[in-house]
Formats: structure tokens, C-alpha cells, sequence
């Protein structure tokens, strides 16, 4: 027997099919242009009722980060907040006010990079169902707390512990999905977490918007507020109903038998379908292998393979992290939690702003699960990302030159001419298709690289690191853009933005590999690549060699199992490998 070589390959040659597999064999079938992804290699029945009911309550989970940032948004924007907490108190002076709001906006994702770390011992230690339920139990209680506040104090740890919850969900929600997705579906499953941050988003601001206009007094933040514990309690009935622990979890914590009942459940499929059997091979062989590597693992062995293995280092510096520093800085946190503020600077204020934020709300809502549902899967990683960076650097760079070119338009009543007029209007135009770039974007893939390329063995572990560099950058930013606007000029804190994003679109090109449409256990052989090739032609070099990719569904019933509705395509005898690390020929013969 040859031996196996672990390595990106490219097959040439194959040994000729047998007769029989020639006569299984279909024509190919004509390509059409589809605005959505078709599945025509796995059965049917794998697209079910309890797949999308447990793909929709963890995907809701990213409404809890998206729902708090639109709330506050609003919040701080408030009458009666803005009196009770002292945010225009004349003995403090503009600097100190600007802190004074940030520290009450940003106290969410400063808990939150405790929640992520909290979340690398609970998701693989109780599974993600039961993580879940008490990260609801967790985010009901913050709720309360920020509801009864009358000091700045407990309002502080109301928001801390809401984000102790709120962080865990951004590792929970993207893990879960990317394990339980259909390869051909796994980027619409996942996006519809990152999509939901944006439904939670328009939620609250049509709550500020609506208290603003029908509320007086204390209630007109409160009421929004206990909003949280609404969708904590429906999420929390909703994963006690509806959803299926994670087979692949299962697997990992030595539990095979449930997880082929789990994955049967998922798939709507017998246990001994193949369909199943080539699934469950293909996470057993990767949690045997790791099984092997990780005995006696601890944090700082799994920290140390990190940054020593190659295949884990690259997707965890030089994508999710990069993914999240990158798309921190590009702008549209400020957008989204300052929208108010900004609004201000071309003229728009008052209830019109609350009003304003509430279409854009709107806008990143549709637009985000647009993307979800049309693009992600359709046109891939790396495309969505070029049109949805591309769109929001256009975007801010014109909301940037009309600050500089027409700065009065911040000054209360200040009169434009109807140029100017015009050219403000079509700056709050960009303020929303910025938000529209930034859902295509940056939005779609922050949560869905960092739950797809890394193995099982460090999938949460890394994932919850990742969210931690999320929620720190998050918070940074936060903090910094009420000072980036006085001490910048307005327009100059675009301007970065705009350079963050040009640096975005090289990024893409050389590092971002193209995965969709891949198993789960096959992305981490792109890594073995060098640097320069796994962006531009890692999916090329290193096809999916899983087994569940050698299932096919045929829907003339030429198959061979279950009533001929499968083809189970065996391996050819002979193959030849081309080794791109030292580019040359390998005869390997299994």
C-alpha cells in the first residue's frame, strides 16, 4: 500500500470507469444562470422542516448583539435618558460628556469579550443547545437590571452582563450553523445569524422611534429596552422545542450513537442512508485524527497550535482576525451606533433622526438577507466581499467630501442653497447604502470564515478568541469615534475609514480563499498552500475530496442504494497527484 500523502492535489489522469460506473454516470447537464444556489447532488430530504425551524432560532441568537446596538443608538438620543443619567449635565465639559456616552454604549461589548472568552469552556463543555439556554436565562437578567437603573452605576452593570451573554452568542449562533448547514446552503444558514443582528438593529429603532413620538417621561427608554427579555424568553422556548444538538458536538464528546440519531433527525434521513454514513465518516475520520493530537489538550496547548500550525494560523490571523480589525474600522459600527450623531452633520435632527435611523434599520434588514439568500452561496465568499466592500468605500468617501465641502451644514440653522440641499440628501443616501455595502460584505462573512475554516478540535476555541478581537475592536471603536469627530474635523474620521477599506480590497484578493459549496473537513488543506495562492487559487489547487461529496442524488433513479435515488461514486484504483509544495509528480497507490 502507497502511502497517503496529506496534501493539496490536483487529479490527472484517472484510471478509466468500469462499464458500470459509465452506464450510472449522467450527462452533464446544461449550466443556466439561478439567482439562488440548486442542490442536484444530495437527496432532497435533507432540506426539511427541522433543519430550517433549528437553523432560524440559532440564527435569531445574532438579533441579541444587533437589538442592544440599535437600542442604545436610540437610548443615549432620548430626553428623558439623556436628563436621568446627566449626558448634557453643564458641569461636565464636551470632552467629558463624549465619555460619558461612550462608556454607557460600549459597556455591552466590553462584557462581551468576557462572554466570548466564557464561551471556549461552555459551547464544547454543554453543548450548544444548553449554552444557549443559559446565555437566554443570562441576557433576561441584564435586561432587568438596566430596566430598574436609576444610577449610572447599576446601569453600567446591567449593560456589562448583558454583554457577558451577548458574547457568547457570536460563538454559539455561527458554530452550530455552520455544523448542522448542508455544504451547498452552509453561507445562507450562517448568514442568517449575521442577518438577524440587522433585524435586531431595525427592531430597536422602530422602538426608539415609536416611544419618541407616543411616550413621555422614563418610559420612553425603558419600554424598548424590556424588549431584550421578549426575545430572550421566545429564543429560549424555541431551542427547547424545536432545535437538535449539533451531531458534530456529539461526535466530539465520544457520543456516536447520538449523533447519527441527531444527523438522521437534521437530514430527514435513516440512519443507514448513505448519505448519512458518508457524513458521520467524514467527522469521524476528522475527530479520530484530532482525537490524537489533542489528548491532554489544554488552553495553552490549543493556544499553541494555534500559532504553530500552519493550516490554523493562516485562517486565524490572516483572515478572521484581519475579518474583524478590518471590519471594525471600516466605519459602519459608527454609522450604526452613532447614526443619530451623524445624522446631525447634514442637517437632520431631532424625532427626524430617530426616524431616519429606523429606514436605515430598515435598509441593512433587507439588504443583509438579500445577501443571505442571493448572493452569499451564489456568488461566493470572495465576490460578496469585493461588491460589498467596493460599495461602502464609494459610499463613505462621498459622505466624507461632502463634510469638507459643505461643513455648515452641522451648524442648527444654518441655511443651504439647493445645491447644497441636494448634495446632503444624497450624503444620507450614502450613509444608507453604506449600510447596504457593509451587509453584502464584511457583515456576511465576520461570523461565517472563522465557524467554517477552522477543524473541530479548535472551532469554538478559536472562534471565541476571534469574537473576543471582535468585541475589543469593537469597543475601541465605540469609544474612539465620538473623539475621532471632534478631534478630526468630522470628515476626517471618513477618510480613514475609506483607507481601511482600500487596504480591505488587497486583503480579499491575496488571502480570502473561495470555500463555498465545501465540506466542513475539507477547507483546512487550503492552508497548506503558500500565502499567495490560497486567495488567488486555493479552491482550484485543493479540491473536496470528502466523502460526502461522492454522493450523488440522481433524479432519473439510475443510482444503486435506498430505491436508486443514490450514487455512491467509488475512488478510482490509480491516481496521480500533483504536489503543489514541491512541484512534482507523486504516484500514489492507495
Amino acid at each position: 500500500m502507497g502511502q497517503k500523502i496529506d496534501t493539496c492535489s490536483i487529479t490527472s489522469n484517472p484510471s478509466t470507469p468500469s462499464g458500470e460506473e459509465k452506464q450510472r454516470s449522467t450527462p452533464p447537464k446544461e449550466k443556466k444562470f439561478r439567482w439562488r444556489v440548486t442542490d442536484e447532488h444530495s437527496p432532497p430530504e435533507i432540506y426539511n422542516w427541522t433543519l430550517y425551524l433549528s437553523v432560524f432560532v440559532f440564527g435569531i441568537l445574532g438579533s441579541a448583539r444587533g437589538y442592544d446596538e440599535g437600542n442604545i443608538a436610540g437610548t443615549v438620543a432620548q430626553i428623558s435618558f439623556i436628563k436621568e443619567f446627566g449626558l448634557n449635565s453643564k458641569l461636565l465639559s464636551a470632552t467629558q460628556q463624549a465619555n460619558l456616552k461612550s462608556n454607557i454604549t460600549s459597556m455591552v461589548q466590553l462584557g462581551s469579550i468576557g462572554g466570548c472568552i466564557i464561551a471556549m469552556y461552555t459551547v464544547d463543555r454543554f453543548g450548544r443547545i444548553r449554552t444557549l439556554q443559559g446565555v437566554c436565562i443570562l441576557w433576561i437578567i441584564g435586561a432587568i437590571i438596566q430596566c430598574t437603573s436609576h444610577s449610572v452605576g447599576q446601569l453600567y452593570a446591567g449593560r456589562v452582563i448583558e454583554g457577558l451573554a451577548i458574547g457568547q452568542t457570536t460563538t454559539i449562533g455561527p458554530t452550530y450553523l455552520s455544523e448542522v448547514s448542508p455544504k451547498a446552503i452552509r453561507g445562507l444558514c450562517s448568514c442568517i445569524f449575521a442577518g438577524a443582528v440587522y433585524f435586531g438593529i431595525m427592531l430597536a429603532y422602530f422602538a426608539n422611534y415609536g416611544t419618541a413620538l407616543h411616550v413621555v417621561g422614563r418610559n420612553q427608554w425603558v419600554i424598548p429596552t424590556t424588549v431584550k427579555c421578549y426575545l430572550a424568553f421566545l429564543i429560549l422556548v424555541g431551542s427547547t422545542i424545536f432545535c437538535v444538538e449539533s451531531p458534530r458536538w456529539n461526535m466530539k464528546v465520544g457520543n456516536s450513537e447520538m449523533a447519527a440519531k441527531n444527523l438522521s433527525k437534521i437530514r430527514h434521513l435513516p440512519v443507514d442512508h448513505p448519505y448519512i454514513l458518508s457524513e458521520i465518516a467524514d467527522i469521524n475520520e476528522q475527530v479520530s485524527s484530532e482525537k490524537e493530537l489533542t489528548q491532554g489538550s489544554t488552553v495553552i496547548s490549543m493556544l499553541k497550535e494555534i500559532v504553530m500550525t500552519k493550516s490554523i494560523r493562516y485562517p486565524f490571523f490572516a483572515i478572521a482576525t484581519l475579518a474583524q480589525i478590518l471590519g471594525q474600522w471600516s466605519g459602519a459600527n459608527a454609522i450604526t451606533i452613532y447614526s443619530p450623531q451623524l445624522m446631525s452633520l447634514v442637517g437632520i435632527t431631532g424625532i427626524k433622526s430617530l426616524e431616519m435611523t429606523a429606514v436605515l434599520g430598515v435598509v441593512k434588514f433587507v439588504s443583509a438577507y438579500l445577501a443571505a439568500f442571493f448572493l452569499i452561496d451564489f456568488l461566493g465568499r470572495r465576490r460578496s466581499l469585493y461588491i460589498g466592500v467596493t460599495i461602502q468605500m464609494v459610499t463613505i468617501l462621498y459622505f466624507a467630501i461632502f463634510l469638507t465641502i459643505v461643513p455648515q451644514a452641522a451648524v442648527k440653522g444654518s441655511v443651504l442653497t439647493p445645491s447644497q440641499n441636494m448634495a446632503g440628501k444624497a450624503a444620507l443616501a450614502a450613509l444608507f447604502l453604506s449600510g447596504t455595502g457593509w451587509t453584502m460584505g464584511f457583515n456576511s462573512i465576520q461570523y461565517l470564515l472563522g465557524s467554517e475554516l477552522f477543524p473541530l478540535r479548535v472551532r469554538s476555541f478559536a472562534q471565541s478568541i476571534v469574537m473576543v478581537v471582535h468585541f475589543a475592536n469593537q469597543y475601541g471603536n465605540s469609544k474612539a469615534i465620538p473623539k475621532m469627530l471632534l478631534a478630526m474635523d468630522n470628515f476626517g474620521a471618513f477618510y480613514f475609514f475609506v483607507g481601511v477599506l482600500v487596504v480591505s480590497l488587497f486583503w480579499v484578493y491575496f488571502l480570502i480563499p473561495e470555500v463555498s459549496g465545501r465540506s466542513l473537513e475539507s477547507t483546512e488543506e487550503i492552508f497548506s498552500l503558500p500565502w499567495y495562492l490560497v486567495g488567488r487559487r486555493g479552491a482550484e489547487l485543493c479540491p473536496d475530496h470528502s466523502e460526502v461529496n461522492r454522493v450523488n442524488y440522481n433524479v432519473d433513479g439510475t443510482g444503486n442504494a435506498h430505491g436508486g435515488d443514490i450514487d455512491y461514486v467509488t475512488k478510482p484504483s490509480t491516481e496521480f497527484i500533483e504536489d503543489t509544495r514541491k512541484e512534482e509528480l507523486v504516484r500514489n497507490n492507495p
